[in-house]
């Protein structure tokens, strides 16, 4: 993973919950934030080691983070989650909806409701029982960032479930932003692009990738440090006037 230089001390005395922590974006996040100062608790639904590993990485380099295994499909894995937040780092002051289920491509005939409605609960209704403790318990002058994606403006075919989530993710920040503006906090969306990551190398061949590439104006993947670098200026005091946004962080790609 690239290493940037972060604004260290921005973040100091702050709490960070960032969901899906533990590999591509969600650790490149994790990463900065506690770089910049945050005391950050993530989750992570299946490798200990790989959670291991970016708590290891974060406290190498002078920071404070905390993994727990918590599968946001199950009822109240949200709320442990948020109590250890309150218990071992005394609140909340930023919030990360990073974490999301991805699956085969699929067409919508052939979709069975099982899969759907796993889709929903960690894509749309963690994230919903996320903001609702942020509501209830975020300290003032807080922030909230949800992760989407630029499909859903370049849909395509197959992932329908997915495409239905973060559509719904980009309307509770625009709710959550009129609703809790009057305390200062900010809520807002960032809408990766085809960004570097194990997962999209993993689901695209070496051709599908040049041709990603080629329709960039930038001329490269993304990195997860990029996306990474907008959430940590989202989260810092220099976000404080941008609420309601949706940030499509895709190199150019409209």
């Amino acid at each position: 993973m690239e290493a940037v230089e972060g604004a260290v001390g921005v973040l100091k005395g702050k709490t960070a919950v960032v969901t899906g922590g533990s590999r591509g974006i969600g650790r490149a996040i994790v990463e900065r934030l506690a770089r910049d100062g945050a005391a950050v608790v993530f989750n992570y639904a299946r490798s200990n080691a790989a959670a291991a590993e970016v708590v290891r990485a974060v406290e190498e380099a002078g920071g404070s983070a905390r993994g727990v295994r918590a599968d946001l499909a199950e009822p109240r894995a949200v709320e442990r989650l948020m109590a250890v937040a309150d218990e071992e780092f005394g609140g909340l002051d930023i919030l990360v909806n990073n974490a999301a289920m991805n699956f085969a491509p699929a067409p919508i005939a052939g979709t069975e409701d099982e899969l759907f409605d796993r889709v929903m609960n960690v894509n749309v209704k963690s994230a919903f029982s996320a903001v609702r403790h942020a509501a209830r318990h975020m300290r003032d002058d807080g922030r909230i960032v949800n992760i989407s994606t630029m499909n859903t403006v370049r849909p395509a075919p197959g992932i329908a479930p997915y495409l239905m989530s973060k559509g719904a993710l980009e309307q509770l920040t625009a709710a959550a932003a009129r609703e809790l503006g009057t305390r200062g906090i900010t809520v807002n969306t960032v809408s990766p692009g085809a960004t570097d990551t194990d997962l999209l190398r993993g689901a695209n061949s070496a051709d599908a990738l040049r041709m990603i590439v080629a329709m960039t104006p930038l001329g490269r993947l993304g990195r997860p440090s990029d996306v990474a670098d907008v959430v940590a200026f989202l989260a810092g005091p220099d976000g404080r006037w941008i609420t309601g946004q949706n940030i499509r962080a895709t190199g150019g790609v409209a």
